[in-house]
């Protein structure tokens, strides 16, 4: 793989998502909160698999997810993130590597079992993820790959990397190795809980070391203590190059120091599960700035990789973007 081959390197947290269909009287029956995520231990996430009707398993993790929208999108992408040498592990690096994503930490031979995300979608599509870090936590910065770093043209870095202390160390290293070579720093906000944990780092770390900033319209919100969007996103606006921020079925706004374009959301015939929006959304603004697109055409990207991901289970593509984006005149 050749410099001028790989357009994003994510950086996450490697799960396997398992998800399920369920009731709103599921989630009350264990105190769940719906649409938010928490972090479980592995006795929590054993409890609560078991008690769970039959489910789906598929690789996944926000960043990943992003990484194989850029795959379908016919970019070259790139994940670092640690799993088990177990089960999940295996499904994990199977799943990645057969869509075109390149791959290479080794599964660790001892340690916490490879992470999983349990994801309980209710039927308004909505989704309530319960998330075993497990192996995930010993993410350091020996695991990363600064030559790939340095290869990538945006270095893409999830939110929920900052819950560990060795995960945050390698967090910050790779955003300070991909900067010392000129490549452009990604950053999604993953989730408001994770956002009120860490508010003054994230601040710090938005300032500091992010070009491109993710958010959905509560997370932003969240982030500046702000009870109106549109403050939040100005501020946004002032912190980094570009700040790109979902609004769920009011589309997306993006915001330069030059330019705001303001995005449709796609029609969809039928909101299935709303897993992965964000990170799919992600995946096309990320495609689109790396081919040159304008900030309307990569947003409008966003906006298709969303719709398709909310169309059905799961939160990878079932369809070609690539293919999608064509026949939506994006080339």
């Amino acid at each position: 793989m050749s410099d001028a081959e790989l357009d994003v390197v994510g950086v996450g947290n490697a799960i396997v998502d398992v998800v399920v269909r369920t009731s709103d009287e599921f989630l009350a029956r264990h105190g769940l909160t719906k649409g938010a995520m928490r972090l479980i231990d592995e006795d929590q996430a054993r409890a609560l698999y078991t008690a769970m009707a039959p489910a789906v398993e598929t690789s996944g993790g926000s960043a990943a997810n992003t990484m194989a929208g850029v795959a379908s999108l016919g970019g070259k992408p790139a994940y670092i993130g640690r799993v088990r040498q177990d089960q999940l592990g295996e499904i994990f690096c199977h799943d990645l590597r057969a869509i075109g994503v390149h791959f290479a930490v080794p599964p660790a031979p001892d340690g916490p079992s490879t992470a999983r995300c349990l994801i309980l979608v209710t039927p308004d599509a909505q989704r309530t993820m319960n998330t075993y870090l497990g192996a995930c936590v010993n993410l350091c910065p020996e695991d990363l790959d600064e030559a790939l770093l340095r290869r990538g043209k945006i270095l893409y870095l999830e939110g929920y990397l900052w819950d560990r202390p060795q995960a945050k160390l390698a967090f910050l290293h790779a955003a300070r190795v991909a900067a010392a070579a000129g490549r452009q720093v990604a950053l999604s906000l993953s989730d408001s809980f994770c956002v009120d944990r860490h508010r003054e780092s994230f601040l710090e770390l938005v300032r500091d070391h992010v070009d491109i900033l993710f958010a959905n319209e509560a997370e932003i919100m969240s982030l500046y203590r702000s009870d109106s969007f549109e403050h939040a996103a100005s501020q946004a606006r002032a912190h980094t190059r570009l700040a790109a921020l979902t609004r769920g079925a009011k589309g997306s706004v993006l915001l330069s120091a030059h330019e705001e374009v303001e995005i449709a959301a796609e029609p969809v015939t039928r909101v299935v599960d709303t897993t992965g929006a964000g990170d799919l959304y992600a995946a096309g603004v990320l495609f689109g700035m790396t081919r040159g697109h304008s900030l309307r055409e990569a947003g409008k990207r966003g906006a298709i990789a969303a719709a398709e991901v909310i169309s059905h289970f799961g939160a990878r593509p079932e369809t070609s973007l690539s293919e999608l984006t064509r026949r939506a005149a994006l080339g």
